[in-house]
C-alpha cells in the first residue's frame, strides 16, 4: 500500500491553503496592486462566476455618456427618453497550472513541510508573474507569442504547453487608431513603431501633453480624494531614466518636491507622481530589448527592434485610466497534492481560471471603436 506524506491533510486544511496561497500570489502580482471590483478602478476585477457555476466566459458592461441636450420648458418628455448605450465586453476564462515534484527522499534531504512551503512560494511567484507577464501584453496589444522584452517565445509544438494556447489569447488587440501614438522629438505623433527613431527618449513635457490628450479624448481617470481624477503610467525602467534625466522634470521635481533626501528624484522610488499622472516603473512592461537587430526589410515585423531598419530598442509605455484592463479572478486556486513511486516522490501542482481582455468602446468623440481607458506611447529607451 503506498505511503502518503500528504494522507493527513483536511480539505479544509487544502482550502486554507489554497486561500493562502493566492495571498501570497496577489501580494506578488504588480497588477493586482490596480485591481478593484468597480468601475473606479483601473483594472476591473470580475468576480461573480464560480466553478459549480460551470460558467465560461465572464462580462463588464461599459456605459457611454448620453448624448442628448434634453427637453426644455414644459414640452413632451414621454417619448423623448434617450436610451443608454451599454457595451458588454465579454471575457474567456481559461486556467493556468504549475507544478512541483521532489525527485525522492534520498535525493531530496529537505522534509515534506519544507517542501511544501519552498513550493508554495514558488508556484505563488510563478502565478503572479505569469498574470503580470499576460496583463501587460494585453494592455499593449501585444501576442502571448512575445515575450514582453520583445523577443518571440520559444515554440513546444504540444498543445497547451504555450501561453498563446489561452482561451483568452485570441482576444489580444492591437493598439486602436486613436489610443496609439509616439514620441517624435517634442511632439507626440500618431503611433508607429517604424518610425521611432534613437532620440524619441520619454520627457517631461510628454507626459503633460499626453494627459492632455486623455482628458481631450475622454478617458476616464480614476477618482480620488476630493474628486480629483489621477491617471498611471507604466515605464520600463530605461523609460524612467530618461525621465529623470530630463532637464524639465528635474527642474520641476527639484523646485516642486519636499527638500532633502525624501525628495523624489533622491529617494531612489520606481513610483512618481507627475502632473497628476502616477508614474510605475515595471520590467514586464513591454519593449524590445530581446528582440532582434534587423534591417529595413524586418521593419515593423514580429521579434525584431522598431525603427526603420528594426535597430532601435523601443518601449511602449501605457497610460491608463479607470477600466483600462478587465480581469476574471474565479474562485480559488486549485490545490492539488500527491504521491507517486509507492510515496517516494512527493507533488504539488496549482491551478488557477482567470481571463484578460482590453475593454474597447463606440468612442464618440473619434466615431470608431477604441480602446477604453488605455493609452500607447512608443518611444526609444
Amino acid at each position: 500500500m503506498a505511503l502518503t506524506n500528504f494522507g493527513t491533510l483536511t480539505g479544509d486544511q487544502l482550502q486554507m491553503w489554497s486561500r493562502d496561497f493566492w495571498r501570497v500570489a496577489r501580494n506578488q502580482s504588480f497588477v493586482n496592486q490596480f485591481a478593484g471590483s468597480g468601475s473606479n478602478a483601473m483594472v476591473q476585477r470580475v468576480t461573480e462566476l464560480t466553478k459549480n457555476q460551470k460558467g465560461t466566459k465572464a462580462n463588464i458592461t461599459l456605459l457611454a455618456d448620453m448624448t442628448g441636450d434634453g427637453i426644455t420648458g414644459d414640452n413632451t418628455l414621454e417619448g423623448n427618453e434617450e436610451a443608454l448605450r451599454a457595451y458588454d465586453i465579454t471575457i474567456e476564462l481559461d486556467q493556468l497550472r504549475f507544478a512541483n515534484r521532489i525527485a525522492g527522499r534520498m535525493t531530496d534531504q529537505k522534509t515534506v513541510v519544507n517542501f511544501r512551503e519552498q513550493s508554495r512560494d514558488a508556484l505563488a511567484y510563478a502565478m503572479a508573474d505569469r498574470c503580470d507577464q499576460l496583463a501587460f501584453l494585453s494592455m499593449s496589444g501585444v501576442a502571448y507569442t512575445h515575450k514582453n522584452n520583445g523577443g518571440l517565445r520559444a515554440v513546444s509544438g504540444t498543445a497547451g504547453h504555450e501561453l498563446v494556447d489561452l482561451e483568452f489569447a485570441s482576444d489580444v488587440s492591437a493598439p486602436t487608431s486613436d489610443r496609439h501614438l509616439r514620441i517624435n522629438g517634442a511632439n507626440l505623433s500618431a503611433g508607429d513603431t517604424t518610425a521611432v527613431t534613437n532620440s524619441d527618449v520619454l520627457g517631461y513635457k510628454h507626459i503633460v501633453n499626453l494627459k492632455a490628450f486623455a482628458k481631450d479624448n475622454y478617458i476616464r481617470g480614476i477618482r480620488g480624494a476630493g474628486n480629483q481624477e489621477t491617471f498611471h503610467m507604466f515605464v520600463t525602467p530605461q523609460q524612467m531614466a530618461n525621465l529623470k534625466l530630463d532637464s524639465d522634470f528635474i527642474a520641476n521635481v527639484r523646485n516642486a518636491g519636499v527638500r532633502g533626501a525624501s525628495n523624489s528624484l533622491f529617494a531612489g522610488t520606481s513610483s512618481l507622481m507627475v502632473d497628476g499622472v502616477m508614474i510605475h516603473e515595471f520590467r514586464h512592461v513591454f519593449n524590445t530589448s530581446g528582440a532582434t537587430t534587423g534591417t529595413s526589410s524586418n521593419a515593423g515585423a514580429a521579434g525584431y527592434k522598431w525603427g526603420a531598419d528594426a535597430d532601435v530598442i523601443g518601449g511602449r509605455a501605457l497610460f491608463c485610466g479607470a477600466q483600462a484592463l478587465a480581469l476574471a479572478d474565479i474562485g480559488l486556486p486549485e490545490m492539488v497534492e500527491d504521491t507517486f513511486d509507492y510515496g517516494n516522490q512527493s507533488g504539488i501542482s496549482v491551478g488557477k481560471i482567470f481571463g484578460l481582455r482590453k475593454p474597447k468602446y463606440n468612442s464618440d468623440i473619434s466615431g470608431s471603436v477604441q480602446d477604453f481607458g488605455i493609452v500607447a506611447l512608443d518611444t526609444a529607451q
